[in-house]
């Protein structure tokens, strides 16, 4: 069997992983998040924003403060706010917050 030289190579790329909200450095809990409607968030974790509306509390480190260092994940999955919902894993969003956290540390 032979090559044809004016042909073009085939080649097989990686396949980017699975973007999944398990294995996410969860750089969507460092966005500001407005709360939009009630969807059960504990007062305890519901700040005032400077123009007086509801947001989700941040700690010094501006992380999300619903944020469980430990594991990465949401302590408050079921009662998330409409716009975490509404923010999805592996979207085009998703996508272009993770690539701006991982350019950060390059």
């Amino acid at each position: 069997m032979t090559t044809d030289p004016n042909q073009i190579p085939l080649t097989t790329l990686e396949p980017e992983p699975a973007v999944t909200c398990s294995t996410c450095a969860a750089c969507c809990c460092q966005l500001e998040v407005i709360l939009l409607t009630d969807t059960g968030v504990p007062d305890r974790y519901i700040d005032t924003d400077e123009w007086g509306g509801d947001v989700m509390a941040r700690l010094d480190d501006g992380w999300c403060i619903a944020l469980d260092r430990d594991t990465m994940l949401c302590s408050i999955y079921e009662n998330r706010p409409w716009v975490c919902r509404e923010f999805e894993m592996g979207s085009a969003e998703c996508l272009e917050e993770r690539n701006g956290l991982s350019t950060i540390y390059r």
